[in-house]
């Protein structure tokens, strides 16, 4: 093994965890059948559903494969914390409040959980969150989106990678 090769690997094993949030903004007619099975993978079975991921390099690749019926980009603390108040449910759906939190994790806000996950910390498949349903079912943007739901955020539209901007469709969602 030479030493760029010993470099290469050392970068992939080391990673900072970020967390993405990615909402599915179009249907499946004319979809691809593996797009449709790579949407299912990532629980975005209908539009307006939205999930909660982490930013390794499987799930950056079916993002991107993804990217023509998706809208993702990076999610701040205060926009996570709205929306498991407003958005979050668990088993039976029921609204999560901070009375089920304390019962069903070691947190006692949504703040603190909200920092644990965007730490890295904790994600969802651990056992302290298996209660607490990974997707989040969000309403039609009020007044619509920015631009079309068929061009790229790049062309003025509001598919693929939007960056931070995803943190306003949320809000706009809720």
């Amino acid at each position: 093994m030479t030493m760029v090769e010993k470099n290469i690997k050392s970068k992939d094993t080391e990673y900072i965890p970020k967390l993405y949030f990615a909402i599915r903004l179009r249907g499946a007619p004319g979809m691809r059948r593996k797009i449709l099975d790579t949407l299912k993978m990532l629980r975005m079975h209908k539009i307006n559903h939205g999930v909660l991921i982490w930013g390794t390099k499987s799930y950056k690749g079916m993002l991107m494969k993804c990217k023509d019926y998706i809208a993702y980009g990076e999610i701040d603390d205060k926009t996570l914390v709205r929306l498991l108040r407003v958005r979050g449910k668990i088993e039976g759906n029921i609204s999560l409040t901070e009375e089920h939190l304390k019962n069903l994790t070691e947190y006692k806000t949504f703040k603190v959980l909200s920092k644990a996950l965007l730490s890295g910390e904790i994600q969802y498949r651990e056992k302290d969150l298996y209660k607490i349903k990974p997707v989040f079912r969000l309403h039609p943007p009020r007044k619509g989106h920015r631009g079309s739901i068929k061009k790229h955020f790049t062309e003025g539209g509001i598919l693929g990678y939007v960056g931070v901007y995803i943190n306003q469709i949320i809000h706009k969602m809720l």
